[in-house]
């Protein structure tokens, strides 16, 4: 007996030594591991990675921009089924362990066990708060080190952490596939919705992807895709957190995605898109733009945008085809396989919808079956569905050929345009405003290009912009980055530096050819007007920019000097510098369209500077104001709530007066006039107050529109991308290419808005003038006499003092019905330049 007792002491005693043995290891490794682990508190301070997001003035979404796409959700925003799938599938028991889920452990090791010496990688059994610490803190390292460290990490993790904050940070950090990270971003790249809207079915996906997002591609490995979300699905049955009847539904729904859009969300916005990203990189950095999680509230109208887009591509096609059918854009063997997979190989332009990609199948003298390019299944196959139409005569009536034998000769047979194997652009086929249903329009995309800016001349905020005819072809910003030369659409400003000092709208200058010499071996320079070889003689300034007299203009300039035209070019931000040469008043020196409408901008509102914006407010990821356009101050706004007789909020406003109030309504007058009765009376259909100037370059190599609305201003122009002539004579000129795209354009922006006069300031006095001579009209006066603006101090001439004639004594006078010596046909017809 005593022998047992004994036995069983020895027992004891060992068994106790090996405890502290064991405790004194496991103390020390636990010692060992500690020291290197790394500071978990930085999870306290987490900021991860958040996409941009840019809205337009609406509010609705326009771009995204990220290295991960992620949205930050917080974990009261997180739906209770997409949590409960997520425990489902990783961590059932997260809210009961305190970081380690010991069976959950045990039975790894039994497999592992199981699997020795196989290769195969070891199971894991770590919990969402073991996860945290390798995602956040550890690498993806497999072994046994990897593992202790983390589960002490865990465990301290849960001391530091409530389990709701440790579950947020899981859900935003996860990788998802497909660029996603975190549940918000996954909800939108697979499905296009929202945490808030995704069915059991779609949650329990989400929730099957932590653990190998490529193998469950949805695409590519369908099936076990499906198997491994019906799993999640049974959990969830299992918990108790779905019912059967939810259950059932969820396994029989079809797994499918709805690929989210990466681009422009806002059809033709992408140029707008890419210029306000380029904006917050200057601004900010790579860094920030792609992970600092900025909401950018930027100024695009999206329904102004469309009419600018519709009217400058119908603008730009219209000229296009004028030019003739050039041919098909490659070609298709049809003699074997399938024409849809072939055709599905060929880049297509995606944002020139409702045009569409298609190749002619087969054709006959008076139609052409066409079959049209299949859409791509989401992971890239290509769709088995042959969507086909037809093309009849009346589709191709436009397609003249540009060259041979048949140039310039519509088409009297189908045959003449398309062959079998042509790759083509098309359109739905209208007749008297509907469309013919099957069939179809040929389509051709644009040599010529051009650009579109819309903007609000109170505040500079950029309403639309149009970068060329896609941007898809070209991502060029032909609004901003291509530098052309305005032409006559410059001329105004001249005119407001010359009214501004002390010239009036009734101002004589005489029209008559001029003669320049430049000297240093530059020889002599001969200004001509566009027009058919004659002249005006004494013309005043408002006729003259009416008509777009260059030797005018030219002798405007002379006499004010260029140097102060320079300065006003500068005001007006239209050229950091202008060389003093007599051409550049004349429009030769290199501008882009967004500085042309700013310039024009401030005349349409009195004078005030204003600086373009494509963005009104930049907030960052805590909702906090890091960028606001208008820094106009705002008087009595921080008020207490109630009203208690103060004084209403008052707006203070101050931007610089680049030019005097009066000179602006006089030059915009002027500009009316331009509308009614000169180059561009095609904007007169408008029907509205319209003020406006075309511009056509030498050679005829750009034309150009620049108008404004009391409230609204656009400018465009067109051009090729490498300069070339547009054609010959009026046909090219900016009032006959530019000027009605500006016309449709305002038709659609202004259709709801009633006329609105342009604003008369104080002090301006109306004047009745004879509108060819500019002097006072008398009281029996009917016929050509108009009301002319005069500041305070002017006032109409009483007799003929023209600028660029002078009398015996130089004194300048001009007798009633003079002639200019040299002022008559002297100019071949067809001749000019700028215009």
């Amino acid at each position: 007996m005593r022998f047992v007792v004994r036995f069983f002491g020895f027992l004891f005693a060992a068994g106790t030594i090996v405890f502290l043995v064991g405790v004194a290891a496991t103390a020390g490794l636990i010692w060992h591991f500690s020291k290197d682990l790394p500071d978990y508190s930085q999870l306290q301070d987490y900021e991860p990675p958040v996409m941009t997001r840019i809205h337009a003035a609406d509010g609705s979404l326009l771009a995204e921009y990220a290295k991960e796409r992620r949205l930050y959700l917080p974990i009261q925003a997180v739906p209770k089924l997409v949590i409960n799938a997520f425990l489902a599938a990783e961590d059932k028991n997260f809210y009961e362990h305190g970081g380690i889920d010991y069976s959950g452990m045990a039975r790894a090791a039994l497999v592992y066990a199981e699997n020795y010496g196989s290769n195969r990688r070891p199971q894991g059994a770590s919990t969402i708060t073991q996860q945290v610490a390798k995602n956040f803190l550890l690498t993806n390292e497999v072994s046994f080190t990897r593992k202790i460290k983390e589960a002490l990490l865990a465990m301290r993790i849960e001391r530091a952490y409530s389990k709701d904050k440790i579950l947020e940070l899981y859900l935003n950090e996860i990788y998802l596939g497909l660029g996603a990270y975190g549940i918000a971003a996954a909800s939108l790249v697979y499905f296009d919705k929202s945490v808030n809207e995704l069915t059991v079915a779609e949650a329990a996906y989400l929730a099957a992807l932590p653990k190998m997002p490529a193998t469950l591609h949805p695409v590519r490995n369908h099936d076990r895709a499906v198997e491994r979300r019906n799993y999640v699905v049974d959990r969830l049955l299992e918990n108790g957190w779905i019912k059967q009847a939810d259950a059932d539904k969820a396994r029989k729904d079809p797994l499918t995605v709805t690929s989210h859009n990466n681009g422009a969300h806002i059809f033709a916005g992408e140029y707008f898109a890419e210029e306000v990203r380029r904006d917050i990189f200057e601004r900010y950095g790579e860094k920030k733009l792609y992970e600092g999680g900025l909401s950018v509230r930027a100024t695009l109208d999206p329904k102004v945008q469309v009419m600018a887009r519709k009217a400058m591509v119908a603008g730009l096609v219209k000229y296009d085809e004028e030019q003739g059918y050039r041919g098909a854009i490659s070609k298709l063997d049809l003699s074997g396989g399938d024409w849809g997979v072939k055709l599905a190989d060929i880049k297509s332009l995606s944002d020139v919808s409702p045009w569409r990609l298609a190749v002619v199948l087969e054709t006959s003298e008076q139609s052409a079956r066409i079959g049209f390019q299949p859409s791509r299944e989401f992971g890239g196959a290509v769709s088995k569905e042959r969507e086909t139409g037809l093309i009849t005569l009346d589709g191709v009536r436009w397609a003249r050929s540009a060259s041979g034998a048949l140039r310039g000769k519509t088409p009297s047979a189908l045959t003449q345009v398309l062959s079998p194997g042509d790759v083509i652009y098309v359109d739905p086929l209208f007749k008297d405003g509907n469309p013919v249903e099957g069939q179809y329009r040929l389509e051709q995309l644009p040599e010529v290009s051009g650009a579109m800016v819309a903007m609000d001349p109170w505040t500079g905020r950029v309403l639309a912009m149009v970068g060329g005819f896609s941007f898809d072809q070209s991502q060029f910003n032909r609004a901003t980055q291509a530098y052309r030369q305005p032409g006559s659409s410059f001329k105004p400003i001249v005119y407001s530096a010359a009214l501004d000092n002390g010239y009036t709208p009734s101002t004589q200058v005489v029209d008559a050819p001029i003669e320049i010499d430049q000297g240093q071996g530059g020889g002599v320079w001969r200004p001509e007007n566009f027009s058919n070889g004659k002249y005006q003689g004494p013309t005043t300034l408002r006729n003259a920019l009416k008509l777009s007299l260059n030797t005018v203009t030219v002798r405007l300039a002379q006499d004010i000097g260029m140097p102060l035209i320079s300065e006003y070019a500068r005001r007006f931000g239209v050229y950091d510098e202008l060389p003093n040469y007599l051409s550049y008043a004349l429009g030769a020196g290199e501008s882009t369209v967004m500085r042309m409408v700013t310039a024009y901008s401030m005349i349409a509102n009195g004078g005030r500077r204003v600086k373009p914006t494509l963005i009104d407010r930049i907030q960052d990821r805590y909702g906090h104001t890091i960028f606001k356009h208008d820094a106009r101050e705002c008087r009595g706004c921080d008020a207490p709530a109630g009203w208690k007789s103060q004084p209403e909020p008052q707006l203070v406003d101050r931007r610089e007066q680049v030019l005097d109030t009066m000179t602006a309504y006089q030059i915009t007058s002027m500009l009316e006039g331009v509308v009614q009765h000169g180059t561009a009376m095609v904007v007169r259909e408008v029907g509205k107050p319209i003020a406006g100037k075309t511009g056509t370059t030498n050679e005829a190599k750009d034309a150009w529109f620049i108008g404004f609305s009391p409230d609204l201003v656009v400018g465009i122009y067109m051009g090729y991308d490498k300069p070339r002539p547009l054609g010959r004579g009026n046909a090219a000129t900016g009032g006959h290419l530019a000027a009605p795209i500006a016309r449709d354009f305002l038709k659609l922006a202004l259709a709801d808005k009633p006329p609105t006069p342009f604003k008369i300031p104080a002090g301006i006095k109306l004047v009745r003038v004879d509108s060819k001579s500019g002097m006072r009209a008398g009281l029996g006066d009917s016929g050509n006499v108009i009301l002319e603006a005069f500041k305070p101090g002017t006032a109409p001439p009483d007799n003929y003092s023209v600028i660029g004639v002078a009398d015996a004594d130089g004194r300048g006078i001009m007798p009633p019905g003079g002639e200019v010596p040299g002022a008559g046909n002297i100019m071949r017809p067809g001749t000019g330049g700028l215009y």
